[in-house]
């Protein structure tokens, strides 16, 4: 038998609509666990949605999280393998943000803490709801005054990643601007918040869920590795895996470049091809 790594994205795909894990799900992991399979997710979620999410799996890796700009062990709560930008890429990114004007989160990982400032002013509704909802944290601290005022890190020489969410014709125009920037590689996609808003991050060259499954793949010595994802940020690290499966929900274009396309992820479709599949 092969040694296989299965390596699932959360949202869309081994996640149920409204962002947790089924009982079935839970079940068949944990059994395909026990059994000496290698399972890990990668996800642009951090530790803060991420630890709840996982609560009751019986993890034994870390977790691929921030797309790919670091590894987080559930079990001891310690980041690794932190892929941060160099300073003059945040510098460049960070007035880009103010000639776009396009309000977006700036975080930075120091000490095991998340540090979230914003750039932009005023909050929308959106983006004060994502720091509501994350407020209580133990992962995260939120650098924001109580007028929404900008505040800015000291130094930049910590900051991991941007994430913002606005309309999509300026996100994508904002996007577009910022590929011009070296020393960053920015994304643009939608989510669950539909269509009508479009994500724009910013990692640092190197951050991706391609590189980190790779080594991952180097770490657990495994010879196979099998990826499941739903979304266009999925892509890259289908790509890089030895069998590329898509689920029925996911876009058109991932499932183009799939190997195998299973069924939606509302069926626990991701734990159920772990548990199955006989050469893991």
């Amino acid at each position: 038998m092969r040694k296989t790594l299965y390596v699932s994205d959360l949202d869309g795909t081994l996640m149920q609509p409204g962002a947790y894990l089924s009982e079935t799900t839970l079940d068949l992991l944990n059994r395909s666990i026990a059994e000496g399979k290698l399972f890990t997710v990668a996800t642009a979620r951090t530790p803060a949605t991420v630890s709840d999410i996982i609560r009751n799996v019986d993890m034994t890796l870390p977790s691929i999280v921030m797309t790919g700009a670091a590894v987080w062990d559930s079990r001891s709560n310690h980041y690794s393998d932190l892929k941060y930008f160099n300073e003059e890429a945040v510098r460049k990114l960070v007035d880009a943000y103010h000639e776009m004007s396009f309000p977006i989160y700036l975080f930075t990982l120091e000490n095991e803490i998340i540090n979230i400032y914003h750039i932009g002013g005023k909050l929308n509704d959106i983006e004060r709801q994502f720091m509501e909802e994350r407020l209580h944290s133990p992962f995260k601290h939120f650098h924001i005054p109580a007028d929404e005022s900008e505040q800015l890190p000291e130094k930049f020489d910590k900051t991991i990643l941007f994430y913002g969410m606005q309309p999509t014709e300026h996100a994508e125009r904002t996007f577009r601007r910022t590929t011009l920037i070296d020393g960053a590689r920015p994304q643009f996609y939608h989510d669950f918040y539909g269509p009508e808003i479009g994500i724009v991050e910013a990692f640092a060259p190197e951050a991706t869920k391609a590189n980190a499954v790779l080594r991952m793949k180097e770490r657990t010595g495994a010879d196979r590795v099998v990826v499941f994802g739903d979304n266009i940020n999925d892509i890259p690290m289908m790509k890089v895996a030895d069998v590329a499966v898509a689920v029925e929900n996911a876009l058109p274009e991932v499932k183009e470049i799939a190997d195998i396309v299973i069924g939606p992820n509302t069926e626990n479709s991701v734990a159920k091809f772990i548990y199955e599949d006989q050469e893991g």
